[in-house]
């Protein structure tokens, strides 16, 4: 496949004008309300999206796995502070090996770390609960967004609602291997055509239930050029216009390698329209910062970009998300 440069000069700034014309505010607020899955499964419903998840959906997936090869599509967390990672997690060692010295010491002789992180925002893969996002005062299926308090957290929508995990057909849908580039501009989207391209070229179709993965290659950028402040320099990701998609195609989890935005933000009233959207009127489950590098590069050596992918969630009492390690199988 021949490569082309996908910079972010002139036609990267075109990129950025047709983002920003794709979907006007009108057009969300309309989305707001005809996407909404408030009251679909139930008035006490907590799941969201999830409830696309049935066991045979979750039966047919593992069938999927055929080579036993297991790929892991987690970012490592590390402690160093970076412009795309101003709030590095914190660690330190409980008790160390270095205090010990053969023939001295108790026969009892343990290492044991602390670690803290704040895993919303950038450089942590991560798994939002329905509890992250708001509008107007109420969260996905009418709760009131004072169910998330001080100091308690989430009475309703905590993460712990998926303590089983969540488990069934991942898709890569891997947009610089199908835009024959090495990255998506930064201030580009990704669009409803490019989820066409590729079920065309790879030969899958998204069907209910299915995580969706959409790689843009903002990490292979990182390695090729640094880091850079997402908000102010601008990050691939789903274009808005996407959401009609994920509501028609009953998606159960939308996973990126970024944070699932686009920016720079089109418009201030919607500043994270896949989530304000997603999250709170369709009660669709985010994955963030996905590691798929390796992903894709094993898909494209066995040449097929569907597999059983497994996201477990920490059983955090009253959490509005959990770190994850997301993995592939095939």
């Amino acid at each position: 496949m021949t490569r082309k440069s996908a910079g972010d000069g002139t036609a990267g700034n075109e990129a950025r004008m047709s983002m920003q014309e794709s979907v006007g505010a009108e057009q969300l607020d309309e989305w707001m309300k005809s996407l909404s899955n408030w009251g679909r499964w139930g008035a006490a419903d907590e799941r969201g999206t999830l409830n696309h998840l049935t066991d045979e959906r979750r039966k047919a997936a593992s069938e999927l796995v055929r080579d036993g090869v297991p790929v892991g599509c987690s970012r490592l967390i590390d402690y160093g502070m970076a412009e795309d990672k101003q709030k590095p997690a914190d660690h330190y060692m409980v008790a160390s090996g270095d205090v010990f010295r053969q023939g001295e010491g108790p026969a009892l002789q343990t290492a044991a770390d602390y670690f803290g992180l704040v895993f919303h925002g950038n450089g942590v893969t991560h798994v939002d609960g329905l509890s992250h996002f708001f509008w107007d005062g109420r969260m996905y299926n009418g709760f009131e967004s004072a169910a998330v308090s001080q100091p308690l957290g989430a009475t309703k929508h905590s993460v712990d609602v998926a303590s089983a995990g969540i488990v069934g057909r991942g898709v890569l849908v891997d947009v610089p291997r199908i835009r024959g580039v090495d990255y998506v501009s930064r201030q580009d989207g990704v669009r409803p055509d490019d989820i066409a391209r590729a079920e065309q070229e790879c030969g899958f179709e998204v069907a209910p239930g299915d995580i969706l993965l959409i790689r843009t290659g903002q990490l292979a950028q990182r390695k090729m050029s640094g880091p850079v402040n997402p908000i102010r320099e601008g990050c691939a990701g789903p274009d808005p216009s996407l959401l009609p998609l994920l509501h028609e195609r009953s998606v159960s989890v939308l996973a990126g390698d970024g944070p699932n935005e686009s920016y720079p933000a089109a418009n201030p009233k919607y500043s994270a329209p896949i989530h304000q959207i997603g999250i709170v009127a369709m009660g669709l489950w985010l994955l963030d910062h996905v590691d798929m590098e390796d992903l894709a590069a094993h898909c494209a050596s066995v040449g097929r970009w569907t597999f059983l992918f497994v996201i477990a969630p920490l059983r955090i009492s009253h959490g509005t998300g959990s770190p994850v390690n997301p993995i592939a199988l095939f």
